[in-house]
């Protein structure tokens, strides 16, 4: 399935702050927040829509909502922390589950460690959130371990991406649909997203 990258100036704008290494913790925090509300929502532009009465100052009309019991935000720990408060502004009664993987540096393969989502996550519309899909190890891994729990419809939603995990994820899972506000270059030789914007958990973290 092809990603849906978004074309629009105010993403640019904010993800070129973003990457800058002049970008302090405070900022790259709330920039993570604005990028992920607006990439979440791109992601919610095909959702189901349900009809409801509306009574407005001047009467009645039919209008639209969305049920947000059908879905759960499942960051990818610790990184995709940093996306939750964004997406919950656009969401706010969605529930959400955690991931949690770290990485091995010398295989550059996840070591998941958590899994914790809602109990009825297999009715749910499932929405991974990791700033970075670099290699497609993690996001691979998480997407598989939410189908083990029955979950039917995945999406995904990445700041950055690089061209071998989008591949990956394809290839491993062609029926999730990526989003992303970035197609960056290539993987460097340690799995670093090249221009990327260094290591996304120690920037939100401030650990590095």
């Amino acid at each position: 399935m092809k990603p849906i990258v978004l074309d629009h100036p105010l993403i640019d704008h904010k993800l070129s702050i973003l990457r800058s290494v002049n970008t302090g913790t405070k900022e790259f925090r709330e920039l993570a927040s604005e990028i992920s509300m607006l990439l979440v929502y791109e992601a919610f532009r095909e959702c189901e829509m349900e009809e409801m009465e509306v009574t407005t100052p001047m009467g009645k009309m039919m209008g639209h909502s969305i049920d947000e019991n059908k879905y759960a935000f499942i960051p990818i720990l610790r990184a995709g922390l940093g996306m939750v408060d964004g997406v919950l502004k656009v969401l706010p009664n969605a529930k959400i589950g955690h991931i949690g993987m770290w990485r091995d540096e010398e295989t550059l393969e996840p070591v998941p460690y958590y899994f914790k989502v809602p109990s009825d996550i297999k009715k749910r519309i499932a929405i991974v959130l990791d700033p970075m899909l670099a290699t497609g190890g993690s996001a691979v891994n998480a997407i598989t371990e939410l189908k083990n729990a029955g979950v039917k419809d995945i999406r995904f939603i990445a700041m950055v991406s690089a061209p071998e995990g989008i591949a990956k994820v394809n290839e491993e899972h062609p029926d999730v649909q990526i989003y992303t506000a970035a197609l960056d270059e290539c993987l460097n030789d340690i799995g670093y997203i090249v221009p990327g914007l260094g290591d996304a958990g120690d920037r939100i973290f401030g650990t590095k």
